[in-house]
C-alpha cells in the first residue's frame, strides 16, 4: 500500500499517474495546504520541506518498516525501482531518463511555478518578473517541443520522464501558453492524456483555476513563510 499525501497540484498528479501506470495499490490522504495542515508535526516527519506530494510505502520491497519519501522526483524514482518498470536499467537510457527527471525538478517546475505566482497571485504586478519567467517558460515549452520532434516520448520508451513533465501542461491556462504553438508537444500531451492509467489517475481531479484572491492567513501559509 502506498499512502499518497494529496492535493490538486501538478506535482501530486505526477505521483498518482505513476501509481496507476505501475498498478500499485494506494490510498490518498488529503492535505489542506490552505489551512496549514502541511505544517503538522506528523506531516513534517514525512516531508520535512512541508510540501506535497509525499508518500509512505507501508510494504517496502524486502520487508521492514514503512518507508516515507518526499519530493516528486525522488518518489517517482523510488516507485519505478520498486516495480522494475518505467526507468531503464541500461546506462545510456537510464541516464537520459534521469536527465529529464532532473530537468523537470530544476527547470520546468520552478520556472512555471514562479511564472504562475507573479502572473496570477502576487499582490503587486511586477512587469520584470512576469516577463522574465514568462519568456523562460516559453523557452522551456520550446525545448520540450524540439526534444519530441523525432521521438514519441522524451527519453525513448514511455517512462517516469514523461510522467513527471506532463502534469505541468495541465496548468497551461495559469501561464497563458498555447499548445497550438508547439505541435510536437501537443501531440505528446494528447497521446499521454488518452492513456487509461492517466485517465483513471485524474478521474476525480478538478484542475484548479487561478485564484483571484486569498485571505491574509492563506497568503502567509502559501507564499510568505519564514524559517524558524
Amino acid at each position: 500500500m502506498i499512502k499518497v499525501f494529496y492535493g490538486e497540484t501538478p506535482n501530486v498528479y505526477k505521483v498518482t499517474i505513476a501509481i496507476e501506470e505501475m498498478g500499485l495499490e494506494s490510498e490518498r490522504v488529503p492535505v489542506n495546504i490552505f489551512e496549514g495542515e502541511q505544517f503538522s508535526p506528523a506531516f513534517l516527519a514525512i516531508s520535512p520541506n512541508n510540501r506535497i506530494p509525499a508518500i509512505v510505502d507501508t510494504a517496502p520491497t524486502g520487508g521492514g518498516e514503512p518507508i516515507s519519501v518526499a519530493e516528486s522526483g525522488a518518489i517517482l524514482i523510488y516507485l519505478a525501482e520498486k516495480v522494475g518498470r518505467f526507468l531503464p536499467s541500461t546506462p545510456k537510457e537510464r541516464a537520459l531518463t534521469l536527465q529529464w527527471v532532473m530537468w523537470q525538478m530544476s527547470a520546468q517546475g520552478p520556472t512555471l511555478g514562479q511564472f504562475g505566482h507573479f502572473r496570477n497571485y502576487a499582490p503587486e504586478k511586477l512587469p520584470y518578473a512576469i516577463e522574465r519567467f514568462g519568456k523562460e517558460s516559453h523557452r522551456l515549452y520550446g525545448l520540450l517541443d524540439r526534444q519530441l520532434s523525432d521521438r514519441e516520448y522524451l527519453a525513448g520508451d514511455y517512462s517516469i520522464a514523461d510522467m513527471i513533465c506532463w502534469p505541468w501542461l495541465l496548468f497551461r491556462e495559469h501561464h497563458g501558453l498555447d499548445l497550438a504553438e508547439f505541435p510536437n508537444l501537443g501531440r505528446w500531451f494528447h497521446s499521454i492524456d488518452a492513456r487509461p492509467a492517466v485517465r483513471e489517475a485524474l478521474r476525480e481531479s478538478v484542475i484548479p483555476k487561478p485564484r483571484t484572491s486569498f485571505s491574509d492567513e492563506e497568503r502567509q501559509l502559501l507564499f510568505n513563510q519564514r524559517g524558524v
